[in-house]
Order: C-alpha cells, then sequence, then structure tokens
C-alpha cells in the first residue's frame, strides 16, 4: 500500500477525478469492479459522489489505474463535452474510445495551465470564418489574414502553434480515434494521431484547423461538418493557383508522385485536389484512385519527414534548466508521467529529461525561445 495512503482522508476524494482515471484507462465501470474486488454499484458510487472507497480499495485504484494517491484528491479538472470536439465518424466510435479520447483532453487542458503559468505562449490567431460563402473562400481568406498567399506551408504543427495553437499527440491507446480539435474558452487545441503517414498526419492538421475557423460557434461533427473541414483541408494544403501553376492537365501515377513534394500531401489527396480543380477526367481520377489504393493507407510512396512541435521541446527544455524534468512536472499535477509522454508522443524527436541532460549541445537557450519559419513567426518567453 502506497505510502501516502497512511495520510488518506477520504473526505477529500473527489469522484470526478475517479472518473476520469477510469475512462482515461479505457475501462467500463463493471470491468473496474472487476479488477478492484468490488461489486459494480460500488464503483458507480465513488462515480455519482454517494460513497468514497476505503484505502485498502484506493490502494487498488492506484495500482490499476497508474494515477497517484494525489490525484484522486484534487480539486475538479476541466473536462471537454463530446459535442464542442470535432470527432469524426462518430457512428464508429465505441464510448471508451471517445471517453479515452476526452479524459486526455481533460489531462492536456491540466497541463496546459500548468504551462500557462509558466510561459508566455503565442497569442491565439484563429479567426472565426464561418461567415465565409464556401470552405475554399475560409482557406483563401485565412491564408490572406496570416499572410501566406499561395506559397506551399512549410510546416503545419509550427504553423498551428505560432498562430495560438496548442498541437498535441493523441494517446497510444486512443489509436483507433482520428485526430480530432476543441475550443478551450478562447485557446485553439490539436490533437494529432502520429501514427499515421506523415501525409495523413499534415493534412489532419489542415482538417481541424477547418473545424477551428469554420466551426467554432457550431456542433463540429457530423457529415456536413466533415465534408466541409476535408475541403477547407485541401484547399489550404493546395491552393488552387498554386496547383494551376504546377500540375499539367491529366498527369500519371508517377507525376503524381513527383508534384506532392511541392505541397507536401499524400497523393491520394493530390489526386482527389486535381479533380476539384478540372485537371483531371472522371475517369482518370478513378482509375488513379485504384492505382493508389494498391499502397494502402498504412505507406505512402516517397513518405515526407514527420513533422514535430518546436513550442512542447522548448518548453521542457526551459523547465529542465529550472531542472524540473517530464517526472517533476508529472508529480507537480499528480498524474503519470506517461500522460506525458503520450501528449507528446511523434511530435518531439528528442527525449528531454533528467534535469539538464539528454539534449546536448542541441539544448536551446532561454534566449532562443522563438517560433521561427516563413511567415509563421511568434515568440515564447517566461512569466
Amino acid at each position: 500500500m502506497p505510502e501516502q495512503l497512511h495520510m488518506y482522508d477520504r473526505r477529500m476524494f473527489n469522484s470526478s477525478r475517479f472518473a476520469c482515471a477510469r475512462k482515461r484507462k479505457g475501462l467500463t465501470k463493471s470491468a473496474l469492479a472487476t479488477l478492484l474486488g468490488v461489486e459494480l454499484r460500488s464503483v458507480s458510487a465513488y462515480e455519482s459522489g454517494d460513497t468514497v472507497p476505503r484505502r485498502e480499495v484506493l490502494a487498488r485504484i492506484i495500482e490499476v489505474t497508474g494515477f497517484p494517491p494525489e490525484f484522486f484528491s484534487g480539486d475538479d479538472l476541466e473536462e471537454p463535452t463530446p459535442d464542442a470536439v470535432s470527432f469524426r465518424a462518430m457512428t464508429k466510435m465505441t464510448a471508451r474510445q471517445r471517453d479515452m479520447a476526452l479524459t486526455q483532453g481533460t489531462i492536456c487542458i491540466h497541463l496546459g495551465k500548468f504551462i500557462e503559468e509558466r510561459f508566455e505562449l503565442p497569442k491565439v490567431d484563429i479567426p472565426d470564418l464561418s461567415y465565409e460563402s464556401t470552405p475554399e473562400a475560409a482557406s483563401e481568406t485565412l491564408r490572406r489574414h496570416w499572410g501566406i498567399g499561395a506559397l506551399p506551408v512549410h510546416n503545419m504543427i509550427h504553423l498551428l502553434e505560432a498562430r495560438g495553437t496548442r498541437v498535441f499527440s493523441l494517446a497510444i491507446d486512443a489509436r483507433e480515434v482520428d485526430a480530432f480539435s476543441m475550443w478551450r474558452s478562447e485557446t485553439p487545441m490539436v490533437f494529432l494521431n502520429t501514427f499515421k503517414t506523415s501525409e495523413h498526419s499534415r493534412y489532419d492538421a489542415a482538417h481541424e484547423l477547418g473545424h477551428l475557423v469554420l466551426h467554432r460557434h457550431a456542433q463540429p461533427h457530423g457529415p456536413q461538418a466533415e465534408r466541409e473541414a476535408n475541403a477547407f483541408a485541401s484547399s489550404f494544403l493546395m491552393p488552387r493557383s498554386s496547383v494551376l501553376a504546377h500540375a499539367r492537365r491529366n498527369p500519371t501515377f508517377d507525376e503524381l508522385v513527383k508534384l506532392k513534394k511541392i505541397w507536401k500531401v499524400s497523393v491520394a489527396a493530390l489526386n482527389y485536389r486535381l479533380h476539384t480543380v478540372g485537371l483531371t477526367s472522371d475517369w482518370l481520377y478513378r482509375n488513379l484512385c485504384i492505382e493508389i489504393a494498391k499502397y494502402g493507407r498504412e505507406q505512402e510512396p516517397n513518405e515526407i519527414p514527420r513533422e514535430t512541435s518546436q513550442l512542447l521541446p522548448k518548453i521542457f527544455a526551459a523547465l529542465q534548466e529550472d531542472t524540473l524534468s517530464r517526472s517533476d512536472v508529472a508529480r507537480a499535477l499528480a498524474i503519470p508521467r506517461s500522460e506525458i509522454e503520450q501528449l507528446m508522443f511523434g511530435l518531439t524527436l528528442t527525449a528531454l529529461e533528467g534535469g539538464r541532460k539528454g539534449m546536448g549541445s542541441a539544448r536551446p537557450q532561454r534566449s532562443q525561445l522563438r517560433l521561427v519559419g516563413a511567415k509563421e513567426m511568434g515568440t515564447i518567453s517566461r512569466n
């Protein structure tokens, strides 16, 4: 039994945090009851706040969920609601998968508050473009607003971060869930599935940006919302004028593979865009789809390098200068260190752990905490 439980005060037990830990592990109430060796009604009572677990039951809860004792006695956490999140194909998503994703959002908000108390992050510049007549018009307006014209976007994650969007990875255990986004008050948040190909993950980032600018004041899910976000992503990544300037009519598959490098998209996305702007016939479009399908969705010809975060490594490098490792941050938040790892999985290239160790000569200094990119600049400073 953890030593901290000797000081366990049952009056401090937070039922909503208990429910969060259960959902985060992907457990039903019945499954958790079995693992704890208690009745189903007991777990329901713990979550409703009608009953609190005994010390020995809490010890089993800690063992099963991996959350430390302190987690279950904190204040209520801010929880996103399903109607505010851009889940795709909700009819295909199990309640377990949805709850795992939502509770990752809860943990992410918890971490975000910790970071925002210590750093001045890039200001949010994600306008509401729901008034535009079409998603393509919205994408063109946003490009003008950001001053990037028809140029290819160098890095979607850097661009989103520089415009105030917090970008995180989906948890490994929730990889069946697609990318999703949400607004936390005035702060946009995007979660990317980093198990996909680099091109698909990049397209997902643009798709979620579409939800953020088109559906801020409406439910960001449903077939129509998905079609609009897809149309936005396609036109944002591959502006019509740029495509018409670089692509010839009726290209071959091999030409698609070469052209995709310009906009860093999948051959499937490029094939669709060329058809949309009238550069391929219906017949050629279908035949290219057949040829592309031979690769499958898990592979991409000449896959581009994976895009990673600039913001997260710099934040944790700066924290390390104050001798705060990821483990220290996890303890301060009373969450498992694995939760921080999962939020950053696939978005960082270098492990950041152990105080000042692990970064070598690449460790950025505080004065260098600056987001840099063509037309994608912002700053991060210490509060």
